[in-house]
């Protein structure tokens, strides 16, 4: 094979351990071992039942495309050797982390090529769990939120916006198998403002990946004082409850990302303050009734914030609050945030009469007794059993009071 008048060597990685030529369809075994599929299937037909490399005994015969390396493959052949040098920048352990990390943090690095370097990160990451567990070993996780939330002042804010995104989403590919304890970086205040700056200036991919990461955050015991802290921020939550004022593409991430932060007690009370129950109102009361959404999420989140007094007042308030709930106490696609709906009116309409007023004219007694009648679950019958009871109980002790 020539390129240029110039014979091409070809880039070990690219040779098949078996045919010792060019892969021409690469595939993957179970020991993570890469070969040609026609050399692979030749030696499986003749009765082997081991790698040929490794000679580890093959639990799983099946055989996977490595699509990575066939477009990388199909890169070095088109665009000559720089896919080449990154890819075994990369892969070779030894030299990636200096190569790597210059790349990404030298603010004299060009940004298009740091982007290319993500491009390949991005690939490589997509092999996880079976190959490149050198991502992991050498924690590219936090390699690239190092690289993200430094504020690197050699970009132009805008132009960092490009790289911001595209490291991001390889970060949330490496995250399932990395120490969310990294993520305990937000705790210094440079980053944490450039965090919240970012919800404020990002783009919608950009804003949805954050959330995500409010989401791990929310969840980690390790970054539980993170949580705390994400809580305290005024302008953060403004900024994740808009996404869902605006019912945006990010929308969904919004309320996932306000589900998380409501599980932390301390965070529901700011979380009511900056408007989130009537939000979740607004989503709920513009969901579709016959479509699945996120608006069980949203009324699951309700129900959590219902502890505090005044997430019930904003409810009460709301011109579509007890409405928004009923809507979800049957809904003829599946049950899903029934029994949520169904707690949620009974914690407001046991101290208020309004509430109560405001469910019956919303037709929550239909409701409720096509509820009972469904294949629902039993839990949430006997929680329709109980509300019934409850507006039953209460509408006779009203009636004798208005007499």
């Amino acid at each position: 094979m020539e390129r240029e008048g110039a014979e091409m060597i070809i880039p070990p990685l690219f040779i098949c351990p078996i045919s010792l030529d060019l892969f021409r369809d690469p595939v993957t075994l179970c020991t993570g071992q890469t070969y040609d599929r026609s050399s692979i299937e030749k030696w499986l037909a003749a009765g082997n039942l081991t790698c040929p490399v490794t000679m580890q005994k093959l639990h799983d015969p099946s055989i996977i495309p490595n699509h990575t390396l066939r477009h990388l493959i199909d890169q070095w052949l088109n665009s000559g050797t720089q896919i080449e040098s990154v890819y075994l920048k990369i892969v070779d352990c030894d030299i990636s982390i200096a190569a790597i990390k210059h790349n990404l943090e030298s603010n004299e690095s060009a940004l298009e090529n740091k982007l290319e370097i993500l491009e390949i990160i991005h690939a490589l990451a997509d092999e996880l769990p079976l190959q490149n567990s050198c991502l992991i070993q050498l924690d590219f996780f936090c390699l690239l939120l190092e690289a993200v939330f430094r504020n690197s002042e050699g970009l132009h804010f805008q132009e960092n916006l490009r790289f911001v995104e595209k490291a991001l989403i390889c970060a949330l590919k490496l995250l399932p198998f990395s120490d969310l304890g990294s993520l305990n970086m937000l705790k210094e205040e440079s980053k944490f403002a450039y965090f919240v700056l970012l919800f404020e200036k990002g783009n919608m991919a950009i804003k949805k990946s954050l959330c995500h990461l409010v989401e791990e955050i929310a969840k980690g015991l390790d970054t539980k004082e993170l949580c705390i802290k994400l809580g305290k921020s005024a302008n953060l939550l403004q900024e994740i409850i808009h996404l869902v004022h605006n019912n945006s593409e990010a929308a969904e991430a919004g309320i996932q990302a306000i589900s998380a932060l409501s599980l932390i007690e301390s965070n529901r009370e700011k979380l009511v303050k900056e408007g989130a129950v009537e939000e979740l109102v607004e989503h709920i009361s513009k969901s579709k009734k016959h479509e699945r959404s996120s608006a069980p999420m949203a009324v699951s989140i309700i129900e959590n914030l219902l502890t505090l007094e005044c997430a019930k007042q904003a409810i009460i308030n709301h011109p579509s609050g007890v409405n928004a709930l009923v809507k979800l106490v049957f809904r003829v696609s599946d049950h899903e945030g029934s029994e949520s709906a169904i707690n949620s009116l009974l914690i407001i309409c046991f101290d208020s009469e309004t509430a109560r007023e405001e469910a019956i004219s919303s037709g929550v007694l239909t409701q409720l007794l096509l509820l009972l009648q469904s294949q629902c679950s039993g839990r949430a019958k006997t929680k329709t059993r109980m509300l019934l009871k409850l507006l039953r109980s209460k509408w006779n002790e009203d009636s004798k009071h208005a007499l």
